[in-house]
């Protein structure tokens, strides 16, 4: 039996790439899988048994660190959120979602703003002052564009040996950046929709791409909502916002929600500017979301 990854699922099969000779064995699952209710993903660490033809049969899928459902990936080691501050405008709301979608799964996220070649003063000096915010929170910042080439040093290094998935909204650039990263890629880019302001979505299945300088990149589907109901428990949201949940261990009240109580630490921190309030924000409606999601739910 042999060892490998997933790199691609696509009509039902998982193309598996071995970990000693780097090919590629196009796999069915075994039918223990689908008795145990296990389904394979892109990303998963795999016992196979290899047939003629570059064929195979994936035996045992290996205990997985982490793994998403909006895109189906396992084995992630970080998040790249692509951002910009130019069609598509800034979303700070988004990406507020997109870090606790990370967080709630114990992956590293990493902000990346593209097209920053093609920025006026204003935007130029909102993005400065997003990337002092984030940097702040503790998140890698990495301001990048793939017309000029800016940050692609920066990007090589982040991504060297780890697995990497990239999510954003469409027309922000995920694809661009990657090709940028390494033209044998050759992925496929949409253009900016004048009259949608929004990218055309380009990427049709979730695949994992070995890069010439070692590691991985998964290039995901473009998106803008995230579900979160998976989280199930609101009062878990403040683990996912670092600020609320350092400031809120000195709350007067155990089990504080940081949305009415009185004497609550972080709501006494956003009113004296020290927490962002758009931030804030973004917490109190995911409490919210979850909330009113349990009350529905049956």
């Amino acid at each position: 039996m042999s060892e490998g990854t997933i790199v691609k699922a696509l009509s039902g099969f998982f193309y598996v790439q071995d970990d000693e000779d780097k090919q590629i064995y196009e796999c069915r699952g075994r039918g223990i899988l689908k008795k145990n209710n296990v389904s394979p993903l892109v990303g998963d660490y795999v016992n196979y048994t290899s047939l003629p033809g570059n064929q195979g049969v994936i035996e045992e899928i290996k205990p997985r660190k982490n793994e998403f459902f909006r895109p189906k990936v396992a084995n992630v080691d970080q998040v790249l959120l692509v951002f910009t501050h130019i069609e598509p405008a800034w979303n700070q709301r988004l990406l507020d979602r997109f870090i606790v979608m990370a967080e709630s799964v114990d992956v590293e996220a990493v902000l990346v703003i593209n097209k920053i070649d093609m920025l006026n003063q204003e935007q130029q000096l909102d993005m400065e002052t997003n990337r002092q915010l984030y940097e702040g929170l503790g998140y890698r910042v990495i301001l990048t564009s793939a017309e000029s080439g800016d940050g692609k040093a920066e990007l090589l290094d982040a991504l060297k040996d780890k697995i990497s998935m990239f999510s954003g909204q469409s027309g922000v650039g995920k694809s661009s950046l990657l090709n940028m990263l390494d033209p044998g890629l050759e992925l496929k880019t949409g253009d900016i929709s004048n009259k949608l302001k929004r990218g055309k979505h380009t990427t049709r299945h979730v695949e994992l791409f070995p890069l010439a300088n070692g590691g991985y990149v998964v290039d995901t589907p473009g998106f803008s909502q995230i579900d979160l109901s998976i989280i199930g428990d609101s009062s878990l949201i403040a683990k996912f916002f670092r600020e609320i949940n350092e400031v809120g261990e000195h709350c007067k009240y155990r089990g504080c929600t940081h949305t009415a109580e009185d004497s609550c630490k972080v709501i006494e921190y956003v009113e004296q500017g020290k927490i962002d309030a758009q931030r804030y924000k973004h917490y109190t409606e995911l409490v919210e979301e979850i909330n009113d999601y349990n009350k529905n739910k049956y």
